[in-house]
C-alpha cells in the first residue's frame, strides 16, 4: 500500500491559459511528502521529470531528463535545465506488504518509464509469489504499444501484437490507482480502479494553483481550510475533488512558434467486459413473476465461473447461499494468504507480533462473516486482531455485539488465538484528533462524513485495551492491559449493506417502488459508492500505515450476487435481522454463526455512539441535530 502524488507545472491543459506557477501555489512537495508517510512509514522518494523543448520542432514533442530526489551531478542538471518548459514530480511512499525485499517508489525502467503505484494485483496479472506487484505491473506497462489512440476493445491500431495500456489496466483484479508516465509517446496515465477501492484526488488548474495536481490525500490542515474560507469564500473550499473511477491519458506536446507545452486529457474505456457489467450493475432476475416456478427453481441454482473466478463450485447444484459463500472465502484468501507478507518490519531489534491481519469489528453480521473466514483462510501461526472502537466505554451497542461475537468466534474456532482491541475515545478531548481527520475527509464536508472517518481512523489506529488471561494460585482471571495492533492488513465489510439491501432507505424503496426500485437504489449506491464512502474510508484509515481491503468489493462476490434473484438476497417484507441482508444471513448459518445471523444493522456511527456525542458536542442535543439534519450539515456552513 502507498501514498502516491504528481505535481505537473508548466502544462497548459485542454483550453487552460493560466500562467504555469503565476498564482498562489497551496501545497509544495514537502507538504504532499509529509501526508503520503503517514499511509507509507517505510520509506518515501520522489522523481522529477524536466520537460524541455524538442531538439525537433516537426516532432511537437518535449525532450525530458528525470532528475532523483538529490541529483549532484552539475553536469547532467545543467542539461535537464538547457531548455527548461515545465515539470512534473512523481511522490511515492510506501508500506511494504508483499515481496521479499523492500522496495521503494517511485519506479523508474531503463526507457524512463516511472510509475507510483497504490494497490494489490489479487489477479488478471500474473504475480509470483515473493515479487512485488508494482515492479512487476511496471514491466507490463513498459511492454505496451506507444499509440494513444486506441480502439473500443482497448487494442494497439499500429502495433497489434503489443496490449495497450487501458487493456493492461483493464486486467488487474484488485483495488489500485496509479500515475504512469510513458516515456516512448510523452504520455502521462493515471487513474483508479473501476470500483474507486483506492483513492486518488485530483486539482485542476485554477486561479488559485495552475498546476495539476494528483494525490491519494490532501495535505490541507484545517488552520488552512479556515483562512482559505475567510480569504475567499466557501466555495473555494472544493480545491479537490474524488477523481471519477476510469482511466485517463494526457498526451504532451509542444506549440510553436511561443513555445508552450499542452496535453489534452483524454478518458479510456475498460476493455475487460466483465468490469463493464459490474459498472452497469444489471441484475437478470429481479422481480418474481406471481405463479412463475422460476421464483422457486432458483432456490437451487448453479451459477457457472466468470473470466475472474479460479475455479467453479464443485457440486453441480448449490443453494446461492453456498455459492456466496464459497465466493467470499475465495475473496478473504486473495486479501490474505496468496502472497508472502513482507517481513522487514522490525520492532525494538524483534519481529513484531505474528498478527499480519486485522479486522475492523463491531460484531455484527459483516465482521463476524469476515472473522469466521478469516479463520479459514488464515495460517494458524497468525493470532487475529478485531479492532471495536467506541465513544461510550462498555455500553456502546458495537462494543456489547463485540463482545458477544468474539465469544461465538472461540466457539466456533476455539485454537485460534482471538484478541479483541477495545479503543475507548472521548470526543470532548478530541479536538486536535477531529481537526486532522477533516482533512482526511476532505473533501466530503458533513459532518456524518467526519463522525464515520473519526470512528474508522480511531479504530484502524488500532491502540487500546485487550484482556489476557493470567492464572494466580489456580485461580484464572482476566487483566487489562494496554495493546497496539502490530497489523498491516485491515478487513472492512464495505460493499455488503449495499449489495444485499442493508440499509433502511432500501426498505423504503421496497415499500414505495417494489422490487424494481429497490434494484435502482441499490445500483445507485454501488455506482455512487466511491464518491461517498470509499475514497474517504481509504484515506482515513490507510493514514495510520494500515491497508484497509475490502473482501465484500471483489469482482467474483460482486458478479456472484448480481447472478442471484433480488428476492434470493433480501425479503424486505420481514423485520429488521431478518429479511434484510437475507442472503448474508444465511451464510453466517453456514458458518455457524446463529447469534451473528439475526444481528439488526447498525451503522459504525451510530453502533459506537460517536454520532450522539457529535450531535450534543455540535448542536446541543440529540433533538436539535435532527432539526438541523445533522448528517446531512456541511461542517463548515455549521
Amino acid at each position: 500500500m502507498c501514498g502516491i502524488a504528481l505535481i505537473a507545472s508548466g502544462v497548459h491543459l485542454g483550453s487552460s491559459r493560466l500562467e504555469p506557477n503565476s498564482q498562489h501555489l497551496v501545497f509544495s512537495v514537502d507538504d504532499l511528502k509529509s501526508a503520503l508517510q503517514r499511509r507509507g512509514p517505510d520509506s518515501v522518494g520522489s522523481k522529477k521529470l524536466i520537460l524541455n523543448i524538442s531538439s525537433s520542432a516537426e516532432e511537437q514533442v518535449s525532450d525530458t531528463c528525470i532528475e532523483s530526489e538529490v541529483d549532484h551531478d552539475t553536469d547532467n542538471r545543467n542539461h535537464c535545465f538547457k531548455n527548461f518548459l515545465g515539470e512534473m514530480h512523481f511522490i511515492g511512499a510506501t508500506l511494504q506488504l508483499r515481496g521479499v525485499e523492500p522496495v521503494p517508489q517511485p519506479f523508474v525502467d531503463d526507457s524512463g518509464n516511472i510509475l507510483v503505484y497504490n494497490g494489490e494485483i489479487f489477479g488478471g496479472i500474473l504475480i509470483e509469489k515473493d515479487c512485488n506487484d508494482g515492479e512487476t505491473l511496471l514491466q507490463y506497462l513498459g511492454g505496451c504499444c506507444p499509440c494513444s489512440s486506441h480502439d473500443f476493445s482497448g487494442s494497439c491500431k499500429v502495433l497489434e501484437k503489443k496490449s495497450s495500456v487501458p487493456e493492461v489496466l483493464s486486467q488487474i483484479k484488485g483495488p489500485w490507482a496509479l500515475i504512469y508516465w510513458q516515456e516512448c509517446s510523452k504520455t502521462l496515465w493515471f487513474g483508479r480502479d473501476a470500483l474507486g477501492r483506492r483513492s486518488l484526488l485530483v486539482h485542476w488548474p485554477s486561479q488559485q494553483d495552475s498546476r495539476f495536481l494528483l494525490s491519494s490525500v490532501s495535505p490541507t490542515s484545517v488552520d488552512h481550510i479556515s483562512d482559505i474560507k475567510l480569504e475567499l469564500g466557501l466555495t473555494q473550499l472544493n480545491f479537490w475533488e474524488e477523481l471519477p473511477c476510469g482511466i485517463y491519458s494526457i498526451k504532451i506536446n509542444t506549440t510553436y512558434p511561443d513555445v508552450h507545452l499542452y496535453g489534452g486529457i483524454k478518458k479510456h474505456e475498460w476493455s475487460n467486459s466483465m468490469l463493464k457489467e459490474l459498472i452497469l450493475w444489471e441484475r437478470l432476475y429481479v422481480e418474481p413473476i406471481e405463479g412463475d416456478s422460476r421464483k422457486h427453481d432458483m432456490k437451487s441454482t448453479f451459477v457457472p465461473a466468470g473470466p475472474y473466478l479460479s475455479e467453479p463450485p464443485k457440486a453441480s447444484v448449490l443453494h446461492p447461499a453456498e455459492i456466496v459463500l464459497s465466493a467470499l472465502r475465495d475473496s478473504v484468501m486473495r486479501r490474505t494468504s496468496l502472497n508472502t507478507f513482507f517481513q522487514g518490519v522490525i520492532c525494538d531489534g524483534r519481529k513484531q507480533h505474528a498478527v499480519p491481519v486485522a479486522v475492523l469489528f463491531s460484531g455484527g453480521l459483516d465482521s463476524m462473516i469476515l472473522a469466521a473466514l478469516l479463520e479459514q483462510c488464515l495460517d494458524p501461526q497468525y493470532e487475529v486482531d478485531l479492532l471495536n472502537v467506541s465513544f461510550d466505554g462498555p455500553s456502546a451497542p458495537d462494543r456489547i455485539s463485540a463482545r458477544m461475537g468474539v465469544n461465538e468466534l472461540r466457539r466456533i474456532a476455539p485454537s485460534r488465538r482471538w484478541r479483541l482491541v477495545e479503543i475507548d475515545a472521548d470526543l470532548s478531548c478530541l479536538n486536535s484528533e477531529m481537526k486532522h481527520v477533516m482533512s482526511l475527509i476532505y473533501p466530503a464536508n458533513t459532518y456524518m462524513d467526519l463522525n464515520i472517518g473519526t470512528a474508522l481512523w480511531l479504530a484502524a489506529n488500532g491502540n487500546g485495551w485487550v484482556y489476557e488471561e493470567n492464572e494466580d494460585e489456580n485461580k484464572v482471571s482476566l487483566q487489562r492491559h494496554d495493546y497496539k495492533s502490530p497489523a498491516r492488513i485491515v478487513l472492512v465489510g464495505s460493499g455488503a449493506d449495499e449489495q444485499c439491501a442493508g440499509y433502511g432507505r432500501h426498505k423504503t424503496k421496497y415499500i414505495k417502488a417494489g422490487w424494481v426500485g429497490l434494484h435502482e437504489e441499490m445500483r445507485l449506491d454501488m455506482q455512487r459508492i466511491w464518491k461517498r464512502n470509499l475514497g474517504r474510508d481509504d484515506r482515513c484509515i490507510s493514514d495510520v500505515g494500515r491497508e484497509a481491503r475490502f473482501p465484500f468489493l471483489d469482482e467474483d462476490v460482486i458478479r456472484v450476487l448480481l447472478d442471484i434473484p433480488l428476492w434470493e438476497i433480501a425479503n424486505l417484507e420481514q423485520p429488521s435481522g431478518m429479511g434484510d441482508k437475507k442472503i448474508l444471513r444465511e451464510v453466517a448459518r453456514l458458518l455457524g454463526l446463529s447469534e451473528a445471523s439475526i444481528l439488526p444493522k447498525r451503522a459504525i456511527q451510530f453502533g459506537s455512539r460517536i454520532a450522539r456525542e457529535s450531535n450534543r458536542k455540535n448542536f446541543g442535543s440529540n433533538r436539535a441535530a435532527n432539526q438541523a439534519s445533522a448528517g446531512s450539515a456541511t461542517i463548515y456552513r455549521h
